[in-house]
């Protein structure tokens, strides 16, 4: 699915999406659940691309549907893996998971991936804007280009409705809502969740400013 001329959903990928922006320097952000790289490989080659012709992987933060295949898609692809620093002890196993995350995490095993760089503030890679987002995990950032926001999984969609990341799954509810009420006061005009279909901003967004 085209969401503007650069960004790509992966409809392979359903469940838990992962976006291509194409370019100079490609993009894939987030990588799918485990052991299924092939889904992403063949989302790639319905737009015709390769996995060698990527530049960069990025992940929002450490979920396993978000790392899932970092480390296979990184071998195919020679592409730059990042990551957000705050995220790296849950990605390397140095601290545990809470909750119903410790529970996923033992029975999703994951292929552990070496990061290759950590964001700064405000960083940009390939155009983007990586912005921090914390509350649904430590690092959660999302990422903006032009009037896309590829949200991670700070918000979710269901019905054309949009939703804060669910209540179980937020490491720190108020940081959850202060990333909201931040990210609200950027432009954008797509709203692209990992989990829920790609809708238009519209108002929807207004509800997190109250």
């Amino acid at each position: 699915m085209e969401i503007s001329p650069r960004v790509h959903l992966l409809e392979e990928t359903k469940g838990s999406y992962a976006y291509v922006i194409v370019g100079e320097e490609p993009v894939l952000v987030d990588t799918f659940f485990p052991g299924k790289s092939d889904r992403v490989v063949a989302g790639l080659a319905r737009i015709g691309m390769r996995p060698s012709d990527l530049a960069h992987i990025v992940l929002t933060h450490s979920d396993v549907d978000h790392i899932g295949n970092a480390k296979r898609l990184k071998e195919l692809s020679g592409a730059t893996l990042w990551a957000p620093q705050e995220e790296l002890p849950y990605i390397y196993k140095q601290e545990k998971d809470h909750g119903i995350r410790r529970i996923i995490r033992a029975i999703m095993k994951v292929e552990q991936p070496v990061i290759d760089e950590t964001y700064d503030a405000g960083k940009r890679i390939a155009d983007l804007e990586i912005i921090p987002t914390p509350g649904h995990t430590k690092g959660h950032v999302s990422i903006r280009l032009g009037d896309v926001l590829i949200a991670g999984d700070l918000v979710t969609t269901r019905q054309g409705k949009l939703k804060p990341s669910p209540g179980f799954l937020t490491w720190d509810r108020a940081a959850l809502q202060r990333s909201l009420r931040a990210v609200g006061k950027q432009p954008f005009d797509w709203i692209c969740p990992a989990h829920g279909e790609p809708v238009r901003r519209g108002d929807l967004w207004d509800a997190f400013s109250r």
